[in-house]
């Protein structure tokens, strides 16, 4: 899974210590979510989508496995 949270933070000007702060999470989620090596929960991908002005399916791209 591919994100474009690191790309629409910046836009905000918000560090990954920011949006997690803002969501409930450690600074560590925002990371993972970011590398896509963390598939989070729905509440969560709403509350990070919601933060960043966005929706799940904008913030977050699911790549079919082959």
């Amino acid at each position: 899974m591919k994100t474009r949270i690191k790309e629409l933070r910046a836009r905000y000007n918000l560090t990954q210590e920011d949006l997690a702060k803002k969501v409930g999470v450690r600074r560590e989620t925002i990371v993972f979510l970011e590398k896509g090596k963390y598939n989070p929960s729905l509440q969560l991908a709403h509350d990070v989508a919601k933060v960043l002005k966005t929706t799940i399916e904008e913030l977050f791209i699911f790549e079919k496995k082959k």
